[in-house]
Parts: C-alpha cells; sequence; structure tokens
C-alpha cells in the first residue's frame, strides 16, 4: 500500500474520531490491505492524536477471546495504544455522545512498575514488573460503520479503543489466581456476561508476555507506569444514554461506570 493511502486513511479515521461519525469499511474499499498496513494507518491515527496534544499512558490488547478471534477469521491478537484523553475513574459517568457506537468490555489492568522490553518476555517476567492489577472497563468504540470490522480495520482504528474506566482496588497479581478469578458484568441491575480470567488467551498475564514480546520485536516497551489493558473476559455488548454497569472480578475488586 501506498504511504500517500496510508496517511489518508490515518486521517479519515482521526476525522471521523473528531466528528463522532462513521466510515466505510477499510477492508471494503483496499481489499488489498494487510494487517502491517494496518498497523502503519494506526500509527497515522496516532500521530495526529498526540499532535492534538494527547499523551500515550498504555496500550490495550485485543482480539484476545475465541469468539472474537472466530468472529474476524484470525488467529492472534491485536494491540492499540491508550491515552490521557481516554481515561474515567470509578463511577464516573460518560456522555454517551462523545462516542459512536460503544460497547463494554469487562477486562483486568494491569499496572507497570519496571519495563517490559521483549523478546523473551516470559509470564514469570510480566508479575515481576506489575505493580499492582485492577478491574477496569473498556469501552470499545469502531469508526468503522455498523461494527462491519476485519481484523485490518479494526487495528488501524486503533484496536477499537474508544475509552477505558479503572476501578478503585488495586491488588498484587501474585495475591489472586489470575487464571481462574470469575467476573460478573452487569446492566442495570441485571447480569449480562459472566467470565474468568482464562478467557484472555487462557490467561491476562499470557496476554501481556504476548503483547511485551510483540511490541518489543518492533523496539516498542512496555514502560513503568503505563496501564495495559489485557483483553475482556466475556462477550461485549452495547451501551447508551441511561445505562449504568459495573464489573466484579473475584479477588481484584469491581468497577462502575455510569452514561448520560
Amino acid at each position: 500500500m501506498e504511504q500517500t493511502t496510508i496517511v489518508q486513511l490515518g486521517d479519515e479515521l482521526y476525522e471521523a474520531l473528531r466528528n463522532c461519525r462513521t466510515v466505510a469499511p477499510l477492508t471494503e474499499r483496499h481489499p488489498d490491505i494487510t494487517i502491517d498496513n494496518a498497523y502503519h494507518i494506526q500509527q497515522q491515527l496516532l500521530k495526529r492524536r498526540i499532535e492534538q496534544g494527547a499523551h500515550v499512558v498504555g496500550k490495550k490488547i485485543g482480539v484476545t477471546s475465541a469468539a472474537v478471534m472466530n468472529m474476524l477469521n484470525v488467529h492472534q491478537p491485536d494491540f492499540g495504544y491508550l491515552l490521557d484523553t481516554m481515561i474515567y475513574n470509578e463511577g464516573e459517568a460518560i456522555a454517551a455522545n462523545t462516542l459512536i457506537q460503544p460497547k463494554a468490555e469487562g477486562e483486568i489492568a494491569f499496572i507497570l512498575k519496571h519495563d517490559l522490553i521483549g523478546p523473551g518476555i516470559s509470564n514469570a517476567d510480566v508479575l515481576r514488573a506489575t505493580e499492582c492489577v485492577m478491574p477496569c472497563f473498556e469501552i470499545v468504540d469502531s469508526r468503522i460503520k455498523d461494527w462491519k470490522i476485519k481484523i485490518q480495520d479494526t487495528v488501524a482504528d486503533n484496536a477499537s479503543c474508544g475509552v477505558f474506566v479503572l476501578g478503585d482496588h488495586a491488588v498484587d497479581p501474585r495475591k489472586v489466581d489470575l487464571l481462574t478469578c470469575g467476573m460478573v458484568l452487569e446492566k442495570n441491575g441485571e447480569v449480562v456476561a459472566t467470565g474468568a480470567g482464562a478467557a484472555a488467551l487462557g490467561s491476562p498475564v499470557n496476554a501481556v508476555a504476548w503483547l511485551a514480546n510483540t511490541l518489543g520485536r518492533l523496539g516498542i516497551p512496555l514502560k513503568a507506569g503505563e496501564v495495559i489493558l489485557s483483553g475482556s473476559l466475556a462477550a461485549m455488548f452495547p451501551v447508551k444514554a441511561g445505562d449504568s454497569l459495573r464489573v466484579t472480578i473475584g479477588g481484584i475488586g469491581g468497577c462502575s461506570v455510569r452514561f448520560y
């Protein structure tokens, strides 16, 4: 793919984000687009956001569950960048009209105390480098019309990241079973999803190790102080103004958010 096309598509996604509108799927207009092309488009989108004053505060891992992999017909995760303009705290309200077609996912966030520089990162390295884990919501959002995405579309669109919400509990990752910890997700008081840590690539620790090793081969570290979202523990579901959400993860705690 020509560099001019990569820049054009990255700029198009940035304008869609800024104006809360959708664009036609990139894969429909450019059937030959590769995953590598999509990551270069993602970099152009990120560049535009940083030029407007945003700062990178972490990374997110997507496509970690078998269900999503099958939906996209791809068998590898993807990643995107978290910016300071995306952060919400426990119990805060989010204006639904600042997002386009949001869906919520319950996840475990890792807060790093040391850099992780792959390749060669093991699960033990991940645990040593982690200050704490926290319950969180990722509110995914897509600039691609009607969520008609293939893996290249979501990668280009910063892994379909919208905003994220961190809970008010921080737990030593060595004091909780991150493989079997159960998650219950409630929407307006009703349980809408359940899951466990194993849903994220077999373990959220596996997911963070995958990210460190994948980015390490590109010369990109996971940095001390960064937030790493390790992937959804259940299917995502749509949200709108008026909805209140609560996620509870065994041994870690809970996180709440509401939309207006």
